[in-house]
């Protein structure tokens, strides 16, 4: 990594250290910075430092120019070298990591197909701090799309995923003038080695048994093999989808949704205390425990709130899936939950641009964010598989079936 030495004189020390809001020091510390690491990098690729004559020199120095550059401390301006013979080229000015990239992008596109307030006029203006037009679009694009398409379509062969965890989204893309809801499908899949990994996302018409299914084959054809265990919402073209590409595997009902689906359908006054049954349902040693559990549950609400006790009893083997794995596993896999945080996230950035202007923004905006989870899980460990695969060996697979 290259490391820069700075230099900062008297006057620049009194106005960081007593500097008052009319006289921003560090706003001038941080120009003086930034000059000099623009210095430093001109003397890297010149491969000389000013005047010094040598062999090795790549070329000449010819001046500079003024940049202005807005950040949190305010407006600096730079001086950015020039070279004789040659183009200085910096990464200084690559402002945003590429999920803000990609968020800039989509508010740029909307102003570009009409479908802007002056609130994200006002927005994007500030966040790129110069006019904007197609062809400037097309240019951001050219370098962020390939990068975020490269990532999302990466090979899984020779991967080994146990657990995959899946869930959609549901956002408003504009398509041919006409504004259409869209699922944005997401998968999670935690490997052999314990590591939590974002398999890819896809942008399908609907969360129909046809949505789930392409999106399945498109994993499949990245070569997603080898799954044991899905945990997913009870969404019907969804199981559907699992039961047809993932035979075999034990499907596990999101347990937050269930006790949602349960408490919708008692009555007000019941809904703590059969939440409390069914909890101690979900927190039982075994599936012996947990069916005796039930029983009682349904013996007591069952003539107060027999819609619930029903929903209740017909989920129930879907929802205590997760009891046939070493418990160690069973809090982190019961749950849609680490999906769920996802979305949250993706919500949130959601919210401002309201209507994609197309597909592509969607995949660019979603898909450069969660590229940037996906690189930070990668030094976490989410399970320790070891027993996982002690439990698997006891239960007489001695190989990995793929599914």
């Amino acid at each position: 990594m290259t490391q820069y030495n700075f230099t900062l004189n008297s006057e620049q020390l009194h106005h960081l250290f007593l500097g008052n809001h009319q006289d921003n020091g560090v706003s001038q510390l941080l120009e003086s910075v930034l000059n000099q690491v623009l210095q430093a990098q001109a003397t890297e690729q010149l491969n000389a430092e000013h005047y010094e004559r040598t062999e090795e020199r790549e070329a000449y120095r010819n001046g500079s120019y003024s940049r202005q550059m807005k950040t949190r401390a305010g407006n600096l301006t730079l001086k950015i070298p020039r070279i004789r013979n040659g183009q200085f080229s910096t990464s200084l000015f690559m402002r945003y990591q590429r999920s803000e990239q990609a968020f800039v992008l989509a508010l740029m596109e909307m102003v570009v197909n009409g479908v802007s307030t002056r609130k994200v006029t006002k927005i994007t203006e500030e966040l790129c701090g110069t006019e904007f037009s197609k062809s400037t679009i097309s240019e951001l694009c050219k370098n962020l799309d390939p990068i975020v398409a490269d990532w999302n379509e990466r090979p899984l062969q020779g991967a080994y995923y146990p657990f995959i965890l899946v869930d959609a989204i549901v956002m408003k893309v504009r398509e041919n003038g006409v504004v259409r809801p869209r699922a944005v499908m997401v998968a999670i899949g935690i490997s052999i080695d314990g590591h939590r990994e974002i398999l890819g996302i896809k942008v399908g018409d609907s969360e129909s048994e046809q949505g789930w299914s392409e999106f399945f084959c498109w994993l499949k054809s990245r070569g997603l093999t080898d799954v044991d265990f899905v945990v997913s919402d009870h969404h019907a073209g969804l199981i559907k989808a699992i039961e047809q590409h993932f035979q075999g595997v034990i499907w596990q009902r999101c347990q937050a949704h269930f006790i949602k689906n349960i408490l919708d359908a008692s009555p007000k006054s019941l809904k703590k205390e059969i939440r409390d049954y069914v909890r101690l349902i979900f927190n039982a040693p075994d599936k012996e425990t947990a069916r005796l559990l039930l029983n009682q549950t349904l013996e007591r609400f069952e003539g107060k709130a027999p819609k619930a006790m029903e929903t209740l009893e017909r989920g129930f083997e879907d929802a205590t899936a997760v009891l046939a794995l070493p418990e160690t596993y069973r809090t982190k896999l019961r749950t849609t939950n680490a999906v769920e945080r996802l979305n949250e996230e993706i919500r949130r950035r959601e919210r401002v641009i309201r209507i994609f202007p197309n597909r592509e923004s969607v995949l660019r905006l979603i898909g450069a964010y969660l590229m940037e989870i996906d690189e930070r899980w990668l030094d976490q460990k989410y399970l320790d598989m070891k027993e996982y695969m002690e439990w698997k060996a006891a239960q007489g697979v001695s190989e990995v079936v793929i599914s």
